[in-house]
C-alpha cells in the first residue's frame, strides 16, 4: 500500500522515513527517481515529503515519489564539482551559527548563506555562538555585526552552550517549526542542540588546537523532534558555500541592502561594478553600505576570480 512520510535522515543510499504511524522506515529509492534530471548528489533530502511502499517484511521500503517542495537550501557539493547538494527541504526558517573564535566564521561565508536563503525565500537568523570565549574586543565586534545585519533585516541571537545562554530564546523561536541549523565544522551546532534538548545526546568533538578548525561530528543531515516543540535539522559542517542557480545579473537582488541602493543607480541594468553614477558604489564610499557586504556580492559576481577587492574604500 502506498504511504506518505517525512524524510528525517539521509545516509546516501538509505533514507529514514517517518511514517504516519510514527514508525521509522529505512527506504531506498526507485531507479527512475535517480534519473529525473536533478543534478544533485542527493535527489532525496531531509525534510522531503515522500510517497513510499513498504516491502513485504515491512522493515524497509522504497520511495517512489518526492512531493512538491515548499523550498530548499542548496550549495555546490565541492569546488570542482558541477553538481549540487540539497542541505534540507520544506523549511520554515534557517539558523546560521557563527563564531568569532575557534574557529572563526568568515563574513563571506555568512553572506553567501544569507543570499542563498533569500533566493529560496527562507527566513534566516544568525546565531553568534561561543560567546563565553569572547574577549572585550570580540564582544564589541559582535555588537557591531549584530547591528549591521540587524539594519539589513536579519535577527540574531547570542549563545553559549556551557552557560546555557540563549538556549531558551532558540527554543522559543523554533517552537512548532521546521528549523535548519548550519555552520562551519566546530562552530558548536551539536553542543547547542544538546543544550536545547539533552535527551538527543548528539556527538561532539573539540576543535583542533593546531589548525583551529572543527572536526566533522555530523556526517549526514538528520531531523530531530525537540521536546520543547518543533523539529531541528542538524547538518554536516560546511567549509565553503558555493552558490548555484543564480544568474549573475540577479545576484544583487539577494542582498537586500544592496538592492535598496540599486534603485537609485543611473542605469537600470547597473551591475554595481564599473558603471558610472552607481548608487551602490556611492553608498560604499560614503560608509552607508558595508564594505564586507559589497565584497561578498562582488566575490559572487566575479565567481571568486579575485577581481573584487575594494580596500581603497
Amino acid at each position: 500500500m502506498l504511504e506518505k512520510g517525512l524524510v528525517i535522515k539521509t545516509t546516501g543510499s538509505w533514507h529514514n522515513v517517518l511514517a504516519g504511524d510514527k514508525t521509522i522506515v529505512p527506504c531506498g529509492i526507485k531507479g527512475k527517481l535517480r534519473k529525473r534530471g536533478i543534478r544533485t548528489t542527493n535527489p532525496v533530502a531531509v525534510g522531503d515529503n515522500v510517497e513510499f511502499y513498504r516491502m513485504e517484511n515491512e522493515s524497509t521500503g522504497i520511495i517512489t515519489n518526492i512531493l512538491a517542495r515548499k523550498n530548499y537550501i542548496i550549495r555546490k557539493s565541492s569546488k570542482l564539482s558541477k553538481e549540487s547538494h540539497i542541505l534540507a527541504a520544506n523549511l520554515d526558517q534557517a539558523f546560521l551559527m557563527v563564531s568569532l573564535v575557534s574557529p572563526r566564521t568568515t563574513l563571506r561565508f555568512v553572506d553567501r548563506f544569507l543570499a542563498t536563503s533569500e533566493a529560496y525565500q527562507i527566513p534566516s537568523i544568525l546565531v553568534f555562538n561561543k560567546t563565553d570565549l569572547y574577549s572585550d574586543e570580540l564582544i564589541a565586534e559582535m555588537k557591531q555585526l549584530r547591528e549591521m545585519y540587524g539594519s539589513i533585516g536579519y535577527d540574531s541571537v547570542e549563545t553559549s552552550a556551557p552557560e546555557k545562554k540563549g538556549v531558551e530564546e532558540l527554543k522559543r523561536r523554533m517552537h512548532n517549526k521546521i528549523n535548519l541549523i548550519a555552520g562551519n565544522s566546530g562552530v558548536g551546532k551539536s553542543s547547542i542542540i544538546n543544550a536545547m534538548d539533552p535527551t538527543l545526546n548528539l556527538k561532539t568533538l573539540p576543535v583542533s588546537e593546531i589548525h583551529k578548525t572543527g572536526k566533522h561530528t555530523t556526517t549526514f543531515s538528520e531531523m530531530f523532534e525537540l521536546a520543547s516543540g518543533g523539529f531541528i535539522i542538524d547538518t554536516p559542517g560546511i567549509k565553503g558555500f558555493g552558490i548555484i542557480d543564480m544568474d549573475r545579473e540577479e545576484i544583487f537582488h539577494f542582498f537586500p541592502d544592496i538592492f535598496k541602493y540599486s534603485k537609485k543607480c543611473r542605469y537600470y541594468n547597473c551591475m554595481h561594478t564599473n558603471e558610472p553614477d552607481c548608487a551602490v558604489k556611492e553608498a560604499v564610499e560614503k560608509g552607508n553600505l558595508s564594505i564586507s557586504r559589497y565584497e561578498s556580492y562582488l566575490s559572487l559576481y566575479y565567481d571568486d576570480k579575485g577581481k573584487y577587492r575594494v580596500s581603497k574604500y
